[in-house]
């Protein structure tokens, strides 16, 4: 727990000061998240059954699978660390956000940005780069929106009271930083109209989808985790000096890594990928030693709660890195390449990783920002048991899927078709994950949207009952 916070005046002034930034970032969050979701069961369906929705052009497989993961990461994912961040911040700085309106203004830009995005890739208009489908119009929107939240974080952070420095601060303020550089880099050489030719674009795209669904997500991820745990728990992170290690062998192994190994690419960057990869183990350890140290025997009831959501997130950080080594590894990669093994790895570093640590962090501090209860708390019991049981039913059976696939796919005896039907039977079942998944995200709206509706109704009892009041009069003495 960090010691310079405190139950006053200046929390309850900061918390204030959140309030409609965090309720513009997570509402357009939630939304885009079921939108997502939903999308991504249209796609789910569709491989098993192509005939699901056959007369619809723009739900085809190759529309709706990415629309649905930039819609699970661009609409969800980064506004809602977004605003999670935004939150921390003050909170450390012990002052009030600064430039509250800027936030609120650039949230609104986001989910337009989406909304761009998501439709131009439903009417064909893809990129065609993985994680950067979004026409350049929605991109320029996605920067300049990131920018001004970034600005208030920072000037938060800047304006800061307490000028002491904890782990969150490292991961977060780089989390700042990180986006905005890899997004438009890749935007700019891969979007403009003097893209590069061959085998740069590829290499450029590899990178800047390893630099995102992994790096990124992993800095927010860790970052707020490392806030929450501690804090949740009553005691002191673990060690600042493992925490250290692991955030800077994070950022120097991580960015090596994501060229696959049948790239066809200079043989020398497959292998200096695989090599990161493996080094990445050590901060994955340390983050886990960190974690381990934090939660154990602490005294926190587990029945669902925000520290739930957390602890099962970092426990899923640390499967997916692992799965991402192993992918990595040039011996399983022969197997597991162009399987449903990698898919199931970016699933579970999105639902089961940033998702989780997402909804924990959200229900944690949404009450006390608006300063009520949770309208429905069984409601987030319930989305704890549901996401859970959603992401083991969607993740487990694509890294089954993957792994039979790709012993398939390595006989030469076996025909193409026939090894991708092996996978059918895993298919069906992770439909089933991604249904509970997705009710869980109806249930986290609700929560959100009764809060939403709770706080516009306070208001407007409040402008009315001031309205109606009657006008004081002052008597003139002669």
């Amino acid at each position: 727990m960090n010691p310079t916070e405190n139950k006053s005046c200046c929390t309850n002034a900061i918390d204030a000061s959140l309030r409609v930034p965090l309720l513009a970032l997570f509402g357009g969050a939630a939304v885009w998240l079921v939108v997502g979701l939903v999308l991504g069961l249209i796609a789910g369906i569709k491989f098993h059954a192509p005939e699901f929705l056959a007369g619809c052009p723009l739900l085809t497989y190759g529309h709706v699978a990415p629309a649905a993961n930039d819609a699970v990461l661009y609409g969800f994912c980064i506004p809602a660390a977004l605003g999670v961040i935004l939150w921390i911040f003050a909170r450390l700085s012990q002052n009030p956000l600064a430039l509250p309106l800027v936030p609120v203004v650039a949230a609104h830009l986001w989910h337009l940005g989406v909304f761009i995005g998501t439709a131009g890739i439903l009417l064909g208009g893809s990129t065609g780069h993985t994680w950067l489908e979004y026409p350049r119009a929605a991109a320029v929107i996605l920067f300049t929106a990131f920018l001004l939240i970034a600005v208030s974080a920072a000037a938060t952070f800047g304006w800061r009271r307490e000028q002491t420095l904890y782990p969150s601060h490292w991961f977060l303020f780089a989390a700042l930083l990180w986006f905005p550089w890899i997004y438009s880099t890749a935007n700019l050489f891969l979007n403009s109209n003097q893209a590069p030719r061959g085998v740069v674009q590829p290499i450029i795209a590899w990178w800047f989808a390893n630099n995102l669904v992994f790096i990124w997500l992993a800095l927010v991820g860790v970052g707020i985790a490392f806030y929450f745990l501690p804090k949740i728990a009553g005691r002191p992170l673990a060690s600042y000096g493992q925490a250290l290690f692991g955030f800077l062998a994070l950022i120097f192994f991580g960015t090596w890594c994501g060229i696959p190994q049948g790239a066809p690419v200079p043989a020398w960057l497959p292998t200096v990928s695989s090599v990161a990869a493996g080094l990445t183990l050590l901060p994955l350890l340390a983050i886990l030693i960190v974690t381990v140290k934090t939660t154990c025997c602490a005294n926190v009831s587990c029945k669902g709660g925000s520290f739930c959501f957390i602890k099962f997130g970092m426990m899923s950080f640390l499967v997916s890195g692992i799965l991402y080594v192993a992918a990595a590894c040039p011996q399983y990669s022969r197997i597991l390449e162009f399987t449903w093994f990698g898919a199931a790895q970016t699933q579970l570093q999105l639902l089961g990783f940033a998702a989780m640590i997402l909804f924990g962090a959200i229900y944690y501090l949404l009450p006390l920002v608006m300063d009520k209860p949770l309208p429905l708390p069984k409601f987030a019991k319930l989305h704890f048991w549901l996401a859970i049981a959603g992401v083991l039913l969607f993740i487990v059976p694509l890294a089954i899927a993957g792994v039979e696939q790709g012993g398939k796919l390595a006989d030469a005896n076996v025909a193409f078709a026939d090894a991708n039907a092996v996978a059918l039977k895993f298919l069906r079942i992770s439909t089933t994950g991604q249904l509970l998944i997705l009710l869980g995200a109806v249930l986290f709206a609700v929560n959100i949207f009764i809060m939403t509706i709770q706080w516009k109704l306070g208001i407007a009892k409040t402008v009315i009952a001031y309205i109606k009041s009657p006008l004081e009069t002052s008597e003139v003495k002669s």
